[in-house]
Parts: structure tokens; sequence; C-alpha cells
């Protein structure tokens, strides 16, 4: 004979048997969410530099497994990033320590064993810390820009505005006069004309057009100006 209480604990078992059987179909659906994404997912120990997990896509595109990526750590990222970039990926790591909420930019990749590399798209950001507040875990995703082949136009437009975004963040750092040096400059007036115009000494214009370049990131006038322009002074 059932008593009252025997059909309470079914009947709470049985719910929590629903609940976990909910949960256990749940989690499935997300990790093939997660798995079907249009873009390379991973999260890596900035303590240990490995990678801790990562979404079948990214594994199909580099030619690792998960369990490769983790055990080769920064080496992993050496194999597959251009070696011009994959300074990057110890910039983004310092800048995490020093508690940057974000990390994005371009990278080269290939696949293992293959030669060509394709453009990634990349942004990264703080998923665990630890007590004292330190980032543990990160968690990026990458868009491959080489087959955004259906917005070409698009995106060599976002590109431009990215690019120059970029440029006017650098010439937000000029001081006015420099501002004004830089101008004169791009008309094409050389440093005795800009000293004539400005009343300033040849010298001082001179030291001006050093700090441009300095702040501008530029080696020489041709690339000053060409910067210049895209930013607007004509």
């Amino acid at each position: 004979m059932q008593t009252g209480s025997d059909s309470g604990q079914n009947f709470s078992l049985n719910a929590l048997q629903k609940e976990n059987e909910y949960l256990r179909n749940r989690i499935h659906w997300l990790e093939s969410v997660l798995h079907h994404v249009p873009a390379m997912i991973y999260s890596y120990d900035n303590n240990n530099k490995s990678v801790t997990w990562c979404n079948e896509r990214l594994a199909e595109t580099v030619g690792f497994s998960s369990e490769e990526m983790t055990g080769m750590g920064m080496e992993f990222f050496r194999h597959i990033m251009h070696p011009e970039d994959f300074k990057l990926a110890a910039v983004a790591q310092q800048s995490f320590i020093n508690n940057k909420a974000q990390f994005g930019g371009l990278a080269r990749i290939r696949k293992k064993g293959e030669v060509d590399y394709s453009w990634l798209l990349g942004l990264e950001v703080p998923f665990t810390h630890d007590k004292n507040g330190r980032v543990v875990e990160i968690i990026c995703a990458f868009l491959d820009l080489t087959n955004a082949i259906d917005t070409n136009a698009q995106l060599s437009e976002a590109l431009s505005a990215i690019l120059r975004r970029q440029n006017e963040n650098l010439f937000n750092k000029l001081t006015p006069r420099e501002k004004d040096v830089l101008a004169m400059a791009v008309k094409g007036l050389n440093n005795k004309e800009i000293a004539h115009s400005l009343n300033l000494s040849r010298y001082t214009v001179e030291t001006h057009r050093k700090n441009i370049r300095l702040k501008l990131k530029v080696r020489n006038t041709s690339e000053l100006v060409t910067i210049a322009r895209k930013i607007g002074f004509e």
C-alpha cells in the first residue's frame, strides 16, 4: 500500500527527473549553438597561457583539437598566427593584466599544414576573475573577414571608417600649435614658410614636425600628409 508520503516522494522524484532531463537537453542545445555559430570561439587562461575550451568551428579552421590547443599553450598561437601578428597575443594578455575591458584587432592565421593566411577580426573580453579581481579566463571570438564576400563594398567602407577613427584618435593627441603646423605642411609649405606664417623660429617648427611624426607614428612627411588628408586636413 502506497502512503501519502510515498506519493509525495515519487512526485518530487519525477519532478526532479523531468527538470534534470530539461537541463540536459538545454545544455546540449546551447553547446550545439556554440559549435554552429558562424564565429570561432574559445576561452583562454591568461595565467597559464593556454586555451581551455573552443568550439568546433575553431578546431576545424586551425586544424588542432581542443586538447592539442590546451597542451601547446602559447605555442598554439605561434603555430597558427602570422609572425608579424604573433606579438598581438602577448599585447592582449598584458592589456587584461592592466584591467582593460576588452581587446580587439585584426590578425592573420592559417590552418595546420597550409601556407595561405586568412584575415580574422577578433574581440576578447574577461570571463572569470580570481578573488583579488584579476582576470583569469578570457572569452575570445573571431570572424573570418576573407569570407565576407557578399559585402565587399561594405567591408571596404567599414575598414576605412575604422582607420579614419583610429587616425582621429591620434590627431586628438596633437596640440593646437602642432595642428596649425600640420595644416600648413599638408598645403605644401616648407619649414621656413611655416615659421614665417606662424611667427615662429625654423627650429621650433622642425621640433613641432618631429613631435607630430612621433605622435602619428609616421616615418616621413609623405606618410604624414597621406594620413592628414584622410582625416580631413586639406
